[in-house]
């Protein structure tokens, strides 16, 4: 059976992480994530993700680091508003999570990753009557593959910012129709 859920934006989200002076890791999270995933439980490595991220959504808990991220050196927000994902293949992962392979487009360039997906949660119904699950996925880029390079040198040797990446969404589903 073929089931249709969109990504609920108002209880879905987008994180990240990443190395500052070598030193801390700084998190951020982008707000505004939309999307499909359209479950094929006889055959799970027939579904299908697709995903969107507003840029604009950015928050690191500091405007004026958010102002830079969304700037050239960056995000470059004004030439590319949104990142995307596609899913490609579909694999079990252990008893209760998936393997999901897609292209992710940041700045115009994509790039294949994996995502550890954890869930979908098993289906309810809310209050309001209407279907619902969730699910988490994790997983790391380069931040340089996608042309993120701004990276001034410190004194001592090291870089600003870290080329890992790491990148979590926490997604909630609501069954379309």
């Amino acid at each position: 059976m073929i089931t249709t859920y969109m990504i609920e934006p108002a209880h879905s989200s987008a994180h990240f992480k990443v190395r500052h002076l070598m030193i801390a890791n700084v998190r951020g999270e982008f707000s505004k994530v939309s999307g499909k995933v359209t479950v094929d439980s006889s055959n799970p490595a027939a579904s299908e993700v697709t995903a969107e991220i507003d840029v604009n959504s950015i928050n690191t808990r500091e405007p004026d680091r958010d102002t830079h991220l969304k700037s050239g050196d960056f995000l470059d927000v004004a030439k590319y508003p949104t990142i995307k994902f596609q899913s490609k293949k579909i694999e079990p992962d252990g008893p209760e999570g998936y393997k999901v392979t897609g292209d992710l487009t940041i700045r115009g360039v994509t790039h294949e990753v994996v995502l550890n997906v954890t869930g979908p949660t098993p289906e309810i119904k809310d209050p309001w009557g209407y279907s619902r699950r969730g699910a988490a996925a994790i997983g790391k880029i380069s931040r340089k593959e996608f042309g993120l390079n701004y990276n001034p040198l410190l004194e001592t040797g090291g870089v600003v910012v870290g080329d890992e990446v790491e990148i979590s969404l926490e997604v909630e589903l609501v069954k379309a129709g």
